[in-house]
């Protein structure tokens, strides 16, 4: 690259005068504010045909726990309907905790079943990279769930890791990559599967310790309390096991869910089903497993469910095209073509493989406008707190669900009978590092 050629460029930017004023006000005030498009954030009624009324948000603060408080609100949403109750919280905490746990025994798992690989193989690498994590699936959490059941917030509240996750994580992840080191040497001495576990055992006493006296120790049992809203009732609960508190006040059987994908590459047929290697939270519990379509299909049936006044679990890609305060997100919002004198024109198939996007966030969909049976923007759930968007909701216009929504969690009662066959297909395997694998986990 020759000064030459940086002197032709230098010039063309000299030789138009709208180039300084564009120069100027990106310098001052950032990409983002600079390109902000008014006639886009205007189009962004926040006023949808079909709305469900689901209440105070919630805050996830500095942590990347999106997935946990996407699946828990649309639990809440059911729970303070039936019971007529007002702004109640599930404990994201407990639910932090049996995570971190489980994903930590998950590491180990993986670590001695790759015990005979090396370590700067792709494999073993991309483990060591993030032994465990904020973010998660659907599917993660429903093995949680199915295990721990869920307690109250008041019952186990945040503490200061749990809201600011990022101490805790790294110190995690120190221990256990040093656990890994510990068990692929005593593999290395020729011992046996058997005593390797042993030692993983004594290993996750550890975690187990560091997770205690950093987010509490989950209850065993607790009461609950709680007055209905509606009737101006009081009842109680007394010694309620997590279990027993999902399955009578929550009460979704999670098997009836479904992870509805869209991926468009050429790797991934639409109505096939698809797992990622060496993703998940409990060992033996439900795998991951998605069920992927073209873009008008699952769109569909999450109206389905948005008209049957139920919300749905979603996941996307938050990072691009998304005004955060403003609470919009539509691919117009920013019009970075026109300011840059140049073209961002990947496709979402593109985008995926040519690792532009992937999956980084969970929200829920909360409601739908609808024009002639069409949609043109939706109402969005987010855990960022009140002081974002409209009191903590977001509008996403249509064609930004198009571009970067890749994920929807639905009751299989949607599907018509071609995608329920297709769904009972036993799962292509991905490798631990497709697109399809992203964690949702932004903060």
């Amino acid at each position: 690259m020759s000064a030459s050629m940086v002197a032709k460029y230098s010039d063309k930017i000299q030789t138009k005068p709208k180039n300084r004023i564009i120069k100027d006000a990106i310098m001052k005030n950032g990409i983002n504010a600079a390109t902000l498009n008014n006639d886009a954030v205007v189009s962004m009624n926040p006023v949808f045909s079909e709305d469900i009324d689901t209440g105070k948000v919630t805050n996830q603060k500095m942590s990347g726990r999106c997935w946990m408080f996407a699946a828990l609100n649309t639990f809440r949403h059911k729970l303070n309907s039936t019971f007529d109750l007002k702004d109640f919280e599930l404990s994201q905490n407990y639910t932090m905790f049996w995570d971190k746990f489980e994903k930590s025994n998950y590491f180990l798992e993986s670590i001695i079943d790759t015990a005979d690989k090396p370590t700067d193989g792709r494999l073993v690498s991309w483990l060591l990279a993030t032994p465990q994590q904020d973010g998660g699936q659907w599917d993660m959490l429903v093995s949680i769930i199915d295990k721990y059941g869920v307690v109250p917030k008041q019952v186990m509240p945040e503490t200061f890791q749990s809201s600011r996750s990022v101490e805790l994580n790294r110190l995690l992840n120190a221990k256990l990559r040093e656990d890994a080191i510990h068990l692929r040497t005593l593999f290395e001495e020729g011992k046996s599967r058997q005593d390797l576990e042993a030692v993983k055992e004594g290993q996750l006493e550890d975690i187990y310790r560091i997770l205690v006296f950093s987010l509490g120790e989950p209850p065993k049992t607790f009461d609950f309390e709680y007055r209905d809203e509606e009737k101006k009732e009081f009842h109680r609960e007394i010694g309620i096991t997590p279990q027993e508190f999902y399955k009578k006040y929550v009460g979704l059987n999670l098997d009836d869910y479904v992870s509805i994908i869209n991926s468009p590459t050429k790797d991934k047929p639409y109505k096939k089903t698809y797992t990622v290697q060496y993703l998940g939270t409990v060992v033996g519990g439900r795998k991951i497993k998605y069920l992927n379509v073209d873009m008008e299909t699952l769109k569909k049936l999450a109206i389905r469910q948005i008209k049957d006044k139920e919300t749905v679990w979603f996941g996307c890609d938050v990072v691009l095209y998304t005004e955060p305060k403003l609470g919009i997100m539509d691919k117009a919002v920013f019009d970075y073509d026109t300011a840059f004198s140049t073209k961002f024109g990947l496709t979402k198939a593109q985008r995926l493989d040519y690792k532009q996007s992937c999956l980084t966030h969970a929200m829920v969909l909360t409601g739908v406008n609808l024009v002639d049976g069409k949609p043109n923007r939706w109402k969005v759930e987010n855990s960022w707190g009140e002081d974002r968007g409209h009191k903590g909701y977001f509008v996403a216009s249509d064609k930004w669900m198009d571009e970067f929504t890749y994920q929807v969690v639905v009751n299989k009662k949607y599907l018509p009978d071609e995608l329920k066959a297709a769904y009972d297909q036993k799962p292509i395997e991905l490798k631990p590092w497709d697109p399809m694998g992203a964690l949702a986990l932004m903060k």
